[in-house]
């Protein structure tokens, strides 16, 4: 059966599927990925290792350590962090890359760790970059990271996939970040929100290395889980010349062997002929001139023309960051400033990737130019696109910034505005004091289409269900109805970090931001069922464990958003994705309030992926819908109570 290239390459790093198994999107895996990098967050990881009861590492290769987000930081608290995460890399084996060797994405891309074809995690949204070389690079949250190091493997649900084909040439001028902020303004109703993306078409070809890996790396803030190029001749070419440039003694040569290299050109990872995907977006690059998204969204597209005849001044400008503060994004903007200075009112802040980076930009003249312009230089890090360390935004000022997220707040005041554009863009910007970019564009209409395709029809088949798994369950509806229902919604904010509250009291704040009434109408054995992007925004896990003690045992959405359904499953907590019911609720007519008891009782069989309607009000009236059956690897997690429980479980017979 064909495959497309996601699910291939999660079918070579999958662990115990049964002989003959074909994996598809939708299908929970345990997963053994190549690599797991964590940064300066892995000390949050540590603590969550040892609290599982693990003391080694299961493949101390498979772990990077990278220190990137607060370099900056020179107080003797960040200092004792830092030197904590290094001994402990040392006492484990595991490779260490310290503060100043560059930012952990660009790290994982120069070391050979994210090698294409293969499945690179990272402790951090930005691991889609990886996709810019062919790896399947995703992101996983700490208890992830912690399991995998504990028993090198953790889950996986293979996401939709959608196929991005790009035709056309690039105009002169136009770089890679135009054309990921175009696909993020122009595609911008969550077209491809917790999909997989693959990059196809006859302009992918044109793309240079830096252009695929700043289109994959910002594939996350387009919304998606992964961005993956295809692995071609110029992917080759860039593995060779990074072989070729490695000192003698590196410890990446092994990781870069002309074999390795060899074998990926004889038998390059594809598709298959024939594989299917969710949907398929078709874009023109030829239609892409430069953009600038913002204020404050990533989703607010202008084109560069529109802008600088609004002359909007600007205070700060920044080229860094893991999405632009590769070599030929310096160069690009060195070639913008050279011989001029920066505008007086504007400060220009500059940081490289990685250390390498920085050595080659050096070399080639080009970070010369910058500083003789006037730029100010930081170490190779993260700084402030996260908001740690120097220049950052103040009240009432507006900055430009190469980086790739510009959230109200992130790069400082709340009071102030941030706006994203290429390297080329942030320099001239620089130059004038305002937005503008380097030349005069002409006015050019971006040209795209989306095709949702239908669903691959494949035989219908029992799911094996684990000893002490439910068969089945029924309960009553309770109906949500909405999308993208935000954690603070589900669990408000100010209660996030009180650690005092009782399982009792977090069940009786559930949904106290989205509807005053929820504790009302909901009862224990409810089946709550909702919208779209479900438990969309932030990370707490609260916002799934709240629901789970306020006696609703199961939660059924259109969609889930990626990290809450992980800190639900990792939390031992069910769900399942039903598209249909939530359509069906809403043909039926429309909610009157925020949360309806809207009259059915639901069954759920877990061995057919069948859920079941009976209206209460007419039991003669039925309604049947599919969802995606939960395989052994979700009922192993909601079995044991969640994954720190199921890692403790695996590591019992090394301490007997």
């Amino acid at each position: 059966m064909a495959q497309n290239l996601i699910e291939k390459i999660a079918q070579r790093f999958a662990v115990g599927l049964p002989e003959g198994s074909v994996v598809r999107s939708g299908d929970f895996l345990t997963v053994r990925p190549q690599h797991v990098m964590t940064h300066d967050n892995t000390a949050a990881v540590m603590k969550k290792f040892q609290s599982i009861g693990a003391t080694e590492m299961a493949d101390p290769k498979q772990p990077v350590f990278t220190l990137d987000h607060n370099v900056q930081d020179r107080s003797e608290g960040n200092l004792e962090k830092y030197a904590s995460i290094q001994a402990f890399a040392e006492s484990k084996g595991v490779d260490f890359h310290p503060a100043g060797r560059g930012i952990g994405h660009q790290v994982m891309s120069e070391e050979g760790y994210a090698w294409p074809g293969t499945l690179v995690v990272a402790s951090d949204s930005h691991s889609n970059l990886y996709g810019g070389l062919g790896a399947l690079g995703t992101p996983v949250v700490r208890t992830d990271a912690a399991a995998i190091w504990a028993t090198g493997t953790t889950w996986f649900q293979v996401p939709p996939v959608a196929l991005v084909r790009l035709g056309g040439a690039l105009r002169p001028g136009v770089s890679g970040k135009d054309v990921i902020l175009a696909l993020c303004g122009y595609f911008g109703q969550d077209e491809v929100l917790n999909h997989a993306v693959e990059f196809s078409g006859e302009a992918v070809a044109a793309l240079d290395m830096d252009s695929r890996l700043t289109i994959a790396n910002m594939t996350t803030e387009w919304g998606a889980l992964a961005g993956v190029f295809p692995v071609d001749g110029v992917t080759l070419d860039w593995l060779k010349a990074r072989a070729a440039a490695l000192p003698e003694a590196s410890p990446s040569t092994a990781r870069f062997h002309q074999d390795r290299i060899a074998e990926l050109e004889a038998r390059p990872p594809a598709a298959d002929a024939g594989a299917s995907y969710a949907k398929v977006l078709d874009f023109d690059l030829s239609s892409v001139t430069p953009h600038v998204c913002g204020p404050n969204s990533v989703k607010t597209l202008h084109s560069v023309r529109d802008l600088a005849s609004k002359k909007i001044p600007v205070q700060k400008a920044y080229l860094l960051s893991c999405v632009n503060g590769r070599v030929q994004d310096l160069a690009e903007a060195a070639s913008v400033v050279a011989g001029s200075k920066i505008h007086p009112q504007v400060k220009l802040y500059v940081a490289a990737a990685s250390s390498v980076v920085q050595a080659e930009s050096e070399a080639r003249g080009d970070w010369a130019k910058l500083l003789a312009a006037g730029a100010i230089a930081l170490p190779p890090g993260c700084g402030p696109c996260i908001g740690l360390g120097e220049g950052l935004l103040e009240d009432g000022e507006v900055g430009i910034s190469a980086t790739n997220r510009n959230f109200k707040g992130r790069m400082g005041s709340r009071e102030a505005e941030a706006y994203l554009a290429s390297p080329a863009v942030v320099a001239a910007s620089a130059l004038a004091g305002y937005i503008t970019g380097p030349e005069a564009y002409e006015a050019v209409e971006l040209n795209g289409a989306v095709e949702d395709q239908p669903a691959a029809s494949g035989e219908a088949k029992e799911i094996p269900i684990l000893p002490g798994f439910p068969e089945s369950m029924e309960g009553e509806l309770l109906f949500c109805d909405a999308d993208n229902l935000n954690t603070d919604g589900i669990y408000p904010g100010a209660y996030t970090y009180r650690e005092d509250l009782s399982r009792e009291q977090m069940a009786a704040v559930a949904m106290e931001n989205y509807d005053a009434e929820f504790q009302n109408l909901a009862a224990q054995g409810d089946i709550l069922v909702s919208g779209y992007n479900f438990g969309t925004g932030s990370s707490r896990e609260q916002a799934a464990t709240a629901l789970h003690y306020r006696g609703l045992q199961l939660i059924v959405a259109g969609s889930f958003s990626a990290t809450y359904k992980r800190n639900a499953f990792n939390n031992g907590i069910l769900l399942v994705d039903c598209p249909g019911l939530t359509e069906f609720l809403r043909a039926n007519g429309p909610a009157a309030a925020p949360t309806v008891r809207p009259g059915w009782k639901a069954g759920v069989d877990f061995r057919t992926g069948k859920l079941k309607l009976q209206s209460l009000d007419d039991p003669s009236r039925q309604e049947e819908f599919d969802f995606a059956p939960l395989g052994p690897t979700a009922q192993e997690l909601v079995l044991a109570g969640g994954l720190e429980n199921l890692v403790q479980q695996k590591l019992q017979p090394q301490s007997g």
